[in-house]
């Protein structure tokens, strides 16, 4: 029956879309149901989630808030999010504590490793000085207009290697717009109110023309906050609250307190992130901290910001190619067992030409070396698989 449904062409309103798929949840599936669904949620209006701040270190609630925000706009089923993008501010913040951009940027890249769809941009940290949040946003809302507009390599986004890294892969697949929302934590929005932090410009423009989406807290009023503010009164329309109902109250600067006072922070960031604080002795890391013997498993990276089903082995291999889709009941490679080292480059912004990986800037290669296990212990080591990590 509802197969044989046709619409009008494209005069299909967001109402409609929100009916169907709610009924979707409520009637069996069958083959043709299904892919009548996905074809109509592929008719929501497109967005896009950036978050920009310092990431010194990244943090999981830096990710989480990407998932939950995905997760909402999907259960209302009024949007369909097709990438989210974090941008450490440049160096020139000024802020205490602050890591280097190379270092933000290799950490972020570990964090979001296993993510196919949030992506790292390095562009905020390439400029000449500090840029304001406006000024970013309206840079990726430009780059993403243009992509789509220009019509890419034959649609193909993999095949243009001239493309930026953080850019969401697939965009051809519709000519729709993609509407780029400033992703973001409740305490950014009370900042709005303290007086000269903001210029009132840059908030309207941020507001009326991008949109917040804003991640608060069970028990906070973020509403009370919308309410004080003109501003943000007059364009709440266009301002998302979603109430994070698992509390994590783990912050960068929670991380790099533990971490000055030679304390752990195991569990409460990435390991990967945790190996390269210690390794590059990162937020007065006390020495007694790096006691941990390195283990074989620790930071080989796979490539962050690629598809699930992209060819890994497209990408530039430190060291002998390894076998694909390792996991842990495999035994380790006959290529490392007399490899003292591997070397892993991280984070970047390049291209490659032929053989060669070519970089700049505050996005050079990181060399991290990790010692393998010895030949008695190897016999039981994980397979590694080491891929380039590139943007």
């Amino acid at each position: 029956m509802f197969a044989k449904i046709s619409w009008p062409n494209n005069n299909i309103t967001s109402e409609c879309l929100r009916l169907w798929i709610r009924i979707s949840k409520t009637r069996p599936k069958s083959k043709k149901m299904s892919a009548f669904i996905e074809e109509t949620k592929s008719l929501l209006p497109r967005i896009a989630f950036i978050a920009c701040g310092c990431f010194s270190p990244p943090t999981p609630m830096h990710l989480r808030m990407f998932e939950i925000a995905k997760d909402h706009f999907e259960m209302q089923g009024t949007h369909r999010v097709v990438g989210g993008i974090i941008s450490p501010t440049h160096d020139s913040y000024g802020k205490k504590d602050l890591a280097s951009a190379l270092d933000r940027c290799a950490m972020v890249k570990l964090a979001t490793q296993s993510s196919n769809w949030i992506r790292l941009s390095d562009w905020e940290v390439h400029q000449t000085k500090w840029m304001r949040t406006q000024a970013v946003l309206q840079h990726h809302q430009n780059y993403i207009n243009n992509h789509i507009n220009s019509g890419g390599a034959g649609g193909n986004d993999e095949a243009d290697t001239h493309l930026a890294g953080w850019l969401p892969r697939g965009l051809h697949g519709s000519r729709d717009p993609v509407h780029l929302k400033l992703l973001c934590g409740a305490d950014l929005l009370e900042s709005f109110a303290v007086p000269g932090l903001w210029a009132e410009a840059d908030i309207e423009d941020i507001v009326a023309n991008h949109g917040l989406v804003v991640i608060t807290r069970a028990g906070s009023n973020p509403g009370k906050f919308i309410f004080d503010s003109d501003i943000l009164t007059k364009y709440q329309n266009n301002i998302t609250l979603i109430t994070n109902w698992v509390p994590n109250e783990v912050s960068s600067t929670l991380i790099r307190r533990l971490l000055g006072r030679g304390q752990s922070v195991k569990y409460l960031i990435d390991d990967l992130v945790l190996e390269y604080i210690k390794r590059k002795r990162l937020f007065n890391v006390k020495s007694k901290y790096i006691t941990d013997a390195v283990r074989p498993t620790h930071l080989l990276f796979n490539h962050a910001f690629t598809d699930n089903n992209k060819n890994a082995s497209s990408y530039p291999i430190i060291g002998d190619q390894l076998e694909q889709d390792m996991d842990e009941s495999d035994t380790p490679s006959p290529h490392l067992q007399h490899t003292a080292t591997s070397r892993v480059f991280c984070c970047g912004e390049g291209t490659v030409r032929g053989s060669k990986l070519l970089r700049s800037g505050p996005g050079q290669a990181v060399q991290v070396i990790t010692t393998q296990a010895d030949e008695k212990d190897e016999s039981q080591a994980k397979k590694q698989k080491i891929s380039q990590v590139q943007l």
